[in-house]
């Protein structure tokens, strides 16, 4: 068995992100809730009140010999699944949140649409790094036109897998 650790992410129970958070942290499991600052309204107050960032998802640094006693815990649910095996997150995007928690108050999450006509990036798969142009969207997948070597290639990509490029040319991922 590997003993290399990474960044997993965990599916929970509703509303249970916090204490899954602690379940873990009682089995000596590095892991990692991101915790957002909420302005709530009540009938009589206002009141800012720590919510998870992400719905239902608590970060996990674990080896593949820890993901029995991951699913085992209480309040998971299962692992989130890319490509069949369960998703890695790269450090630096552990790291990035955190800072961007840690500089701005009454944080909110967006997911990003792609849309007709946009330049996109590949960013998984054989196309990977290959540039083109959105022609057609459809539930989970974009059509993209990629010219190469002069002809019209057309290919049906996963949603998951572009990132849209900005007018800078800066890359921005797509959320699914």
């Amino acid at each position: 068995m590997s003993t290399s650790k990474n960044w997993y992410v965990v599916y929970t129970r509703p509303k249970w992100e916090k204490k899954v958070s602690q379940i873990l942290s009682g089995k000596s499991l590095v892991n990692y809730c991101p915790l957002n600052k909420v302005q709530k309204q009540w009938s009589d107050r206002k009141k800012i009140v720590m919510e998870p960032l992400f719905t239902s998802y608590v970060f996990v640094h674990a080896s593949v010999s820890d993901h029995a006693i991951i699913r085992q815990s209480d309040g998971i649910i299962n692992f989130v699944y890319w490509l069949g095996n369960p998703a890695i997150v790269r450090e630096e995007e552990i790291e990035t949140i955190r800072k961007f928690l840690n500089e701005y108050k009454l944080v909110t999450l967006e997911k990003l649409f792609v849309n007709i006509n946009d330049n996109i990036r590949i960013t998984s798969g054989p196309l990977m790094d290959i540039q083109g142009k959105v022609i057609e969207i459809k539930t989970r997948t974009v059509k993209v036109y990629l010219p190469t070597l002069g002809y019209q290639m057309i290919a049906e990509v996963e949603k998951s897998s572009i990132e849209i490029l900005a007018s800078e040319g800066l890359a921005h991922p797509l959320a699914s």
